[in-house]
């Protein structure tokens, strides 16, 4: 087997205070696989700006200018989100050329590393290979039990994706080019590789304190992710949906047999008000539900529909 060309995608959204660190120990790790011999020295990183106001983009300029080689970038006219900047990367290195490519985030939290491992899975014939984290000890209490409930709802509502495995993995070639194969819009990384069918490992790894910035994912992006994850891979919360209106209707149908035997049989008037403004207001709130999980569907449609740009590219660093 040839010695693999590597490509570290690295999207990244107002991160000046830790691009620069970043790029230098990423270089680093390239230099000290070349020398093992596990990949070639024409491997590089490719940092996908997400439209970032501060200064992340003439900083990876400055690196690129020094190193041309080994660094290269894309800027995009505006912030189109994280799922979006990790695509225009796969597809980036794709078009540059590599053997297989890596997705980190821009702190590092993740461990570099564990590049290493995954290098070594990819030698061993895996065509993707997934980073898994061995804990959450360096997130707060809330983000926690939020991702934990994240992986837990996107699993029992068909989006199959492992337990903490967020978007730190190896892809290969091959993968790249079956990932082209999928023109949707909405294109879900995590549900989507994991599900090609393709020979898969995993490697575990710690995260590390962020050293610099803030992060960019919060319980709202994280809720959008989800949504998107479920819409794009799975239509279980549509048969929920169909089964939770078969169940109303013969909750109904009970209601109205009892009502007609008390009316014909027992002669009683009928005293239900409370059950009944109980069932109105159960009812109303399921149908505004019901609509908001078929609007979800039919958003993802008009997504589709339209056909628009998954993203505008204003710079590239080649």
């Amino acid at each position: 087997m040839q010695i693999p060309k590597l490509a570290i995608i690295v999207p990244c959204y107002n991160e000046e205070l830790c691009i620069e660190a970043t790029c230098k120990r990423l270089l680093e790790i390239i230099d000290m696989l070349s020398q093992k011999s596990k990949i070639s020295q024409d491997s590089y990183i490719y940092f996908v700006d997400d439209g970032s106001k501060d200064k992340t983009w003439e900083i990876i300029e400055n690196c690129h200018n020094s190193n041309p080689t080994n660094v290269k970038g894309l800027k995009f006219i505006r912030n189109y989100g994280n799922q979006k900047a990790l695509i225009a990367g796969l597809e980036g290195v794709r078009e540059l050329g590599c053997d297989c490519a890596v997705s980190i985030d821009a702190d590092l939290q993740q461990d570099e590393l564990a590049i290493e491992k995954f290098i070594d899975k990819y030698a061993e014939g895996y065509e993707i290979v997934l980073g898994i984290r061995n804990d959450r000890n360096t997130d707060g209490i809330f983000k926690k039990y939020s991702a934990l409930l994240f992986y837990k709802t996107m699993n029992m509502l068909g989006a199959k994706i492992p337990v903490n495995h967020s978007d730190y993995r190896l892809v290969s070639k091959k993968a790249l080019d079956m990932m082209k194969l999928y023109p949707e819009k909405a294109l879900f990384l995590r549900g989507f590789f994991y599900e090609l069918g393709l020979n898969t490992a995993s490697v575990n790894f710690d995260v590390k304190p962020r050293s610099a910035g803030q992060s960019k994912f919060n319980f709202f992006s994280l809720m959008g992710l989800a949504l998107n994850g479920i819409t794009s891979f799975s239509i279980v919360p549509l048969r929920i949906v169909s089964c939770l209106g078969l169940f109303m209707a013969v909750i109904a149908f009970c209601l109205g047999v009892e009502a007609i035997y008390e009316k014909l049989y027992l002669q009683n008037v009928i005293n239900g008000f409370t059950t009944v403004i109980t069932m109105l207001g159960f009812i109303g709130g399921l149908q505004i539900f019901s609509l908001g999980v078929i609007g979800e569907y039919v958003g993802q449609v008009y997504k589709e529909v339209k056909a628009r740009p998954r993203y505008i590219t204003e710079k590239e660093l080649n």
